[in-house]
């Protein structure tokens, strides 16, 4: 398992467990009945993977039912604005992603909960590294594609789906001083489509979108990106979970639950199922989670800021 802070690596859960009294003030008999974890997405995504493989191995710590409730809609939003009007009291959390606490307050006016107020941070779960990725025929190293781009100013064009990605795009083409054209698609899978058939020239989206294909040989991906760019100041860019709780919620059940969190992202047999699908199990502390998303959202605001996109 690989841990992180900001956007380099986080410290591991053990600092938490380590210090006196961390635990001894959780109450003794949390959950005393099922827990709910809402997935602000359809099943079958990798979020609702990730949700369903950390709410079994709960259930089995806890020995109490964790149900996983797919509540899908408004880019995340009516999963989360549940959660923020939940009662603060353990029993109800949510797999939040990237897009709920960074991209939605970034891009969304009227948004029906506020990210830095509504939610407990309880422990990141899980990241999935973002790859440039070309069609088969494409450049075989980030300098021939960033090349090819120069001298072809305006011809070349990246396809994405969410706001993630979209900004992604602008962004490595800002830094990588090229002109290209954004083509917007509706998810990933469509992207990849679109990577398959040659109607684009690249794409920065998550791996578990087209791992499969990579390893396959029908799809190269030409990662890491920022230092096969060289360009450091891009950063990491990946889509990332986390569990959070309502607001409110008592700091020894959250302290329980990060726990217990951090102990499913070190079992074996979770990593190795998420590593299928190119997803990293993590955890963090509950402060270190808050501090990595405030980060994250200080970062992609000024992107969005000056790439003057709008959105409908």
């Amino acid at each position: 398992m690989r841990t992180y802070t900001g956007l380099a690596a986080f410290v591991t859960s053990a600092l938490l467990l380590s210090q006196p009294g961390a635990a001894q003030n959780a109450p003794d008999a949390f959950p005393t009945r099922p827990v709910k974890l809402v997935v602000p997405f359809p099943p079958g995504g990798p979020t609702d993977l990730t949700a369903r493989l950390f709410g079994q191995k709960l259930s089995e710590r806890w020995g109490q039912p964790v149900v996983v409730e797919n509540r899908a809609g408004g880019n995340s939003a009516i999963g989360a604005q549940q959660i923020a009007k939940s009662a603060p009291d353990g029993y109800t959390l949510l797999i939040a992603m990237d897009v709920t606490l960074v991209m939605n307050p970034i891009t969304t006016k009227n948004l029906p909960y506020d990210a830095l107020k509504d939610f407990a941070p309880i422990s990141l779960t899980a990241q999935n590294t973002s790859l440039l990725i070309v069609p088969a025929d494409g450049p075989q190293s980030v300098q021939e594609l960033i090349a090819k781009a120069k001298a072809n100013p305006g011809k070349l064009n990246y396809g994405a789906g969410i706001i993630t990605t979209r900004l992604a795009g602008y962004l490595f083409s800002r830094l990588a001083g090229i002109d290209t054209v954004f083509i917007p698609y509706k998810g990933s899978a469509e992207v990849v489509q679109g990577l398959l058939t040659g109607s684009i020239d690249f794409s920065i989206d998550g791996v578990s979108a087209s791992i499969s294909l990579i390893k396959e040989g029908k799809l190269p991906d030409l990662k890491p990106l920022s230092v096969a760019a060289n360009l450091p100041e891009l950063g990491e860019i990946s889509t990332w979970a986390g569990l959070v709780a309502p607001a409110g919620t008592p700091p020894a059940i959250v302290e329980l639950i990060q726990r217990d969190v951090a102990a499913v992202a070190e079992d074996p047999e979770v990593g190795a199922k998420l590593r299928d699908f190119g997803i990293v199990a993590m955890s963090s502390t509950p402060s270190e989670f808050d501090r990595y998303y405030r980060s994250e959202l200080d970062r992609w605001s000024k992107v969005f800021r000056d790439s003057g996109i709008t959105l409908e």
